[in-house]
């Protein structure tokens, strides 16, 4: 059985995550959505709600968990018993620091990473521009996953 982790701070979660995890789950058995918590970040959403958010989209959907992390990621990956990390890529600049990563984590535990290109049509959206919009009261739902509810209290 092949199960990885998806890492990120997910705030929000975009149709660009949702995009890699629809993807992966053609190749991948288990999927486990790491929601990191990274206090360097500015984030719009507390990581309980994000966590409901995203547990909420994948609710009929057994071959995805979620699961806050607060530690480095291949060390939640062995916590989660996962053997590969999904990582999606947009741009030269994010495949140039995803590469770097997965030497240092493939060197540390021999865990591999798969980087799955954007959609070309999503390569715009970015959790930080949707949190930008957001903050400026805009509509940002052509940027979320369908049904993905960003009102939980």
């Amino acid at each position: 059985m092949t199960k990885a982790i998806f890492p990120g701070t997910f705030d929000p979660f975009t149709v660009g995550h949702y995009s890699v995890v629809r993807r992966a789950l053609t190749f991948i058995d288990e999927i486990v959505i790491g929601i990191g918590i990274n206090d360097n970040k500015n984030t719009h959403f507390p990581i309980a709600e994000r966590e409901a958010m995203i547990r909420d989209l994948y609710k009929d959907e057994p071959c995805v968990s979620v699961q806050a992390y607060d530690s480095l990621t291949i060390d939640f990956a062995r916590q989660v018993g996962a053997n590969l990390i999904i990582r999606g890529i947009r741009t030269v600049k994010d495949f140039e620091y995803e590469e770097t990563i997965a030497d240092i984590n493939r060197k540390l535990t021999g865990i591999e990473t798969i980087l799955l290109f954007t959609e070309p049509e999503l390569s715009c959206v970015s959790s930080t521009i949707v949190r930008e919009l957001m903050g400026y009261g805009k509509d940002v739902s052509m940027f979320l996953p369908e049904g993905m509810n960003t009102s939980h209290e």
